[in-house]
């Protein structure tokens, strides 16, 4: 058995949580938020059979895109910069993923 830890865009989750439920895949949804941006995430964790774990990626994948966007960099108070900071092309979306072994799983 494999845990899960699938962590994408907010705008995504609600796509991605469909197609789980169409393809009977268990998961625990958490908000979360996004240490760069600091934007809304979402979190899901699944307990996932070895021999479903492509299936369940492929889902991820296919539910999770990444896009160019542009941002405008941070001023910090009290410092002054020379020349003027210029937006910054970033992508964003996609999922990170995280597959990890489960040693045991019980239910209460």
């Amino acid at each position: 058995m494999k845990l899960i830890i699938a962590i994408v865009q907010s705008e995504y989750a609600k796509r991605l949580q469909s197609a789980f439920v169409d393809n009977n895949v268990g998961a625990t949804k958490l908000a979360s938020t996004g240490g760069f941006l600091r934007e809304g995430n979402t979190t899901f964790l699944l307990g996932v059979e070895d021999e479903d774990v492509d299936g369940v990626l492929k889902l991820i994948e296919e539910h999770s895109q990444t896009r160019e966007e542009t941002i405008n960099p941070g001023i910090h108070p009290g410092i002054s910069f020379e020349q003027p900071i210029e937006p910054v092309n970033i992508t964003v979306g996609g999922a990170t993923v995280f597959v990890l072994p489960v040693d045991q799983s019980l239910h209460f």
